[in-house]
């Protein structure tokens, strides 16, 4: 089998969020007696690749110690737009092979830039209505968030609010068009509305 890395490197000089300072990670080596070395990073909950746990949009929602693990080990479909220059729409979505229980990755133009574009391609509301109705598991997108330039979030809504799992931060320049088994658990971390993960894909040779 293949196994392909999609997750960002995590170093203080990572692109982040709107190039905000205040989410770059901070990573302390120390070194005891010469040989023995430990660190210490501290870090935004959704840097890099990471899922949204429903309280991260949702008052008194789920948090991210409560996911249901099958949902983010689990086989998915990978659908190129690298042809859109904006935003995936209901349009967009409706002629592609999308089942109930089925987990969407969306490879766009993001993954072929390392700084932060103001303008990154999104899914918009009409489409996370369109997956909300189609009964998916989740969906994920090689941008650091899943949506821009909505009034009140609402694709993070009505994903979340439907018990849809977001990942977000994903890198999939050399990642084909198809279908994969995706492995993306994230940390078990008690009260959180989100949390970093490796992210992977396997394919089958």
């Amino acid at each position: 089998m293949k196994i392909y890395d999609i997750s960002m490197e995590i170093h203080e000089n990572m692109t982040v969020y709107k190039n905000k300072e205040g989410k770059r990670p901070k990573h302390t080596i120390t070194v005891d007696k010469g040989d023995v070395t430990e660190s210490r990073i501290s870090m935004d909950m959704h840097t890099g690749a990471h899922i949204d746990a429903p309280l991260h949009m949702i008052k008194g929602g789920d948090t991210i110690e409560n996911l249901d693990l099958s949902k983010v080990i689990t086989r998915c479909k990978v659908f190129d737009f690298t042809h859109i220059s904006d935003k995936i729409t209901e349009e967009d979505l409706k002629d592609k092979e999308i089942q109930k229980g089925d987990f969407i990755l969306f490879k766009t133009r993001n993954s072929f830039r390392e700084d932060f574009d103001f303008e990154f391609v999104y899914l918009d509301k009409s489409g996370a209505q369109f997956l909300k109705e189609k009964g998916i598991v989740g969906v994920g997108i090689d941008a650091l968030g899943i949506e821009r330039s909505q009034p009140n979030h609402e694709t993070h809504k009505i994903l979340l609010g439907a018990g849809i799992v977001i990942l977000e931060g994903l890198r999939l320049k050399d990642i084909e068009e198809g279908e994969y088994f995706l492995h993306a658990a994230p940390l078990k971390i008690k009260g959180a509305e989100a949390s970093p993960t490796r992210a992977v894909l396997i394919k089958e040779d």
